[in-house]
């Protein structure tokens, strides 16, 4: 009985061997498997930084576009609206409009100017 228990129990030894190495190939397949993974995730969140800087850098963009047009489109309004009140006033109708229109335009444009110089100096610092 004794060396039947001894059997058993080299028997059961040899059964957990197999399954303790079944164990480690499974563990190692898995460690691979998760590093893979693991990789990919940094791979995608690499990317989707880099998306979202491209998506600030267009709305920042925009932002400049929209900025610039508006002072174009705020000097002419101002100008012509200027002009319309001196032509009411004094009754020089419509010299009053075409001359202040042209200054408007052309502070509109003194004002896209130098809004793009300040914004092309402060890049170059960058």
């Amino acid at each position: 009985m004794a060396e039947g228990t001894n059997e058993g129990g080299n028997g059961s030894r040899d059964r957990t061997s197999p399954d303790e190495a079944a164990l480690s190939a499974r563990l190692g397949s898995l460690d691979q498997r998760l590093s893979k993974i693991e990789g990919s995730r940094n791979i995608r969140t690499d990317q989707s930084g880099n998306e979202q800087e491209a998506a600030q850098a267009k709305a920042s963009a925009m932002a400049v576009g929209l900025r610039l047009s508006s002072e174009l489109v705020a000097g002419v309004l101002v100008g012509a609206a200027l002009g319309w009140g001196f032509d009411r006033l004094l009754s020089t109708s419509p010299w009053g409009l075409i001359v202040f229109l042209l200054l408007g335009f052309t502070a509109g444009v003194i004002n896209v100017m130098r809004a793009a110089g300040v914004m092309a100096k402060q890049s170059e610092r960058l």
